[in-house]
């Protein structure tokens, strides 16, 4: 069985900001921990999109 985490560390995911205005089909998203203590505010993270095949800024979602 899964243990409980009772942690401040979340799993959070990373969307990619230029892909919607392209308009090309399909996204690129990433998952991640952070820890909610020490960033309460969202992430943002360059991270490579492979549909573009050049490095964006992707921030966290949800």
């Amino acid at each position: 069985m899964a243990k409980k985490s009772k942690g401040n560390r979340v799993q959070v995911i990373l969307e990619c900001t230029e892909h919607k205005a392209t308009g090309k089909p399909g996204t690129s998203r990433y998952i991640t921990t952070k820890n909610r203590k020490n960033t309460p505010e969202r992430l943002e993270l360059k991270k490579f999109n492979s549909k573009l095949n050049k490095y964006t800024v992707h921030k966290e979602i949800k």
